[in-house]
């Protein structure tokens, strides 16, 4: 009994450790695509960040058990994302240096930005998925914060920061709840899921 529950603990030590790792890769990809697209289009480069967001979504689908479901899900997003900041444009509240295509439409590189955040929904940010109300907190509040980093980065300019401040709150705040529960729908690591709440359980226990 002793050594099948020493064992157990080594194993659950083991996969919290390969879960932790994953997820802090997850984060720091995300993050250099962030980082990529905003200078990128910054500096009249917008195709560096969609570069990059085309290495993390090959990477993320190759990872992913089920990457038909993942590909599904940040199809879905970046539709979405598309439209929402293309609202936001279009209602001449946000204004992007490079990268537009339509006038009135959202730069291709922030969908390039959408299909590498969505690589983050059932990874690093799996957590909200059982948790809507964070994950709208998380919103109102990472939202515009993001794009307030932006616009120091040149990345983006607000014609009026209280509006536009304000609609990217609210904005956010109902689509990250939305997104999460696109993520429940569609779960391409769905099978390592259940390993992280045993692992989790365990440790407690």
């Amino acid at each position: 009994m002793v050594r099948s529950g020493g064992s157990v603990t080594i194993c659950s030590s083991v996969q919290r450790d390969e879960i932790a790792v994953k997820i802090v890769i997850n984060i720091m990809i995300y993050q250099i695509c962030w980082v990529g697209c905003v200078i990128g289009a910054a500096n009249m480069m917008p195709l560096i960040g969609v570069a990059l967001a085309i290495v993390a979504l090959s990477y993320h689908l190759f990872m992913a058990p089920r990457a038909g479901a993942e590909l599904v899900l940040i199809i879905m997003a970046a539709l979405i994302g598309a439209v929402w900041d293309s609202l936001l444009v279009a209602a001449g509240w946000l204004i992007y240096p490079s990268g537009t295509l339509i006038q009135g439409a959202a730069p291709y590189w922030i969908v390039a930005l959408w299909v590498s955040f969505a690589t983050t929904f059932n990874v690093s940010l799996r957590w909200f998925k059982r948790h809507l109300v964070w994950a709208g907190l998380f919103g109102a509040i990472g939202g515009p914060l993001a794009f307030l980093a932006g616009e120091r980065l040149g990345g983006v300019m607000f014609t009026n920061h209280v509006i536009g401040v304000a609609a990217l709150a609210l904005g956010w705040a109902l689509l990250m709840p939305l997104m999460m529960a696109m993520a429940n729908r569609w779960d391409g690591f769905a099978g390592i899921a259940p390993s992280q709440e045993v692992v989790m359980a365990e440790n407690q226990g």
